[in-house]
């Protein structure tokens, strides 16, 4: 693999149209930690490398409060892998983000064919735009399409080589729906365009901000923060980690 690359520029965090969350001490300090960690991972550098690939352990660990993001919900439409899996991968990206394009094509299968399929990874996305309308529309539409069973195909189609270039307007929405073989594209349009899909997306976002996630890829490993689109063996090295520390509980 490369050296890694530094995720997408970070765009500053929205404030929610909702009244303000609050947050325990534990998830307010595991915000400044995933906020420390997207900072370093975008900081200009002599060797160009995307930083490191967790922040420094603070005195009081927030792991516990950020490892409780996971949902574990058996019938999400948006998570592959074993809803007791001991390991969770929390994703946040943007479907026009390159380096979450990048993340999507040349790690996630690995982890997939590696982790998901032997019952230890669960990988759970969070629909995180922050480059505007069309991302999105296309968080909508990865949504609509999830709820017909098509999210992975939708996902990988989206972020094939090329795609953001040609845009996400609807018509190119509709487009990648029939290439994921979304079998109802009337229903997927109307998902699409339904309150549904604008509350998922809302929550997601929500959860983002309110931990500090202001750049995508941004990930929470088993509750531990990755920012970027590290190389692979960031990954394998984190997960057996995790996988490890879970037996001894």
């Amino acid at each position: 693999m490369p050296s890694s690359p530094k995720p997408a520029a970070k765009k500053p965090a929205k404030k929610s149209s909702a009244k303000p969350l609050l947050i325990s001490a534990g998830v307010a300090l595991a915000a400044i930690t995933l906020g420390l960690v997207s900072w370093q991972a975008t900081a200009p550098d002599s060797t160009g490398s995307a930083g490191s690939a967790a922040a420094p352990a603070p005195a009081t660990d927030p792991t516990a409060a950020l490892k409780a993001l996971a949902r574990r919900e058996s019938g999400d439409k948006l998570a592959v892998g074993r809803a007791d899996a001991p390991v969770v991968l929390i994703e946040y990206s943007d479907f026009k983000c390159g380096y979450c394009g990048k993340f999507a094509r040349d790690t996630e299968p690995e982890l997939v064919k590696k982790y998901v399929q032997d019952g230890t990874l669960r990988i759970e996305w969070r629909n995180f735009p922050i480059f505007g309308a069309e991302s999105e529309a296309a968080a909508k539409a990865a949504w609509a399409a999830g709820q017909q069973d098509r999210f992975d195909a939708f996902h990988a189609a989206a972020y094939a080589g090329g795609s953001k270039e040609k845009g996400f307007a609807e018509p190119r929405l509709v487009e990648l729906a029939q290439e994921a073989g979304v079998p109802d594209l009337e229903r997927f349009k109307a998902d699409m365009a339904g309150e549904q899909a604008a509350a998922a997306l809302r929550k997601d976002q929500e959860e983002g901000y309110r931990i500090g996630v202001t750049s995508t890829p941004s990930f929470l490993l088993n509750g531990r923060p990755i920012a970027g689109a590290q190389p692979l063996d960031t990954f394998t090295a984190a997960i057996a980690k995790a996988k490890a520390e879970a037996a001894k509980r």
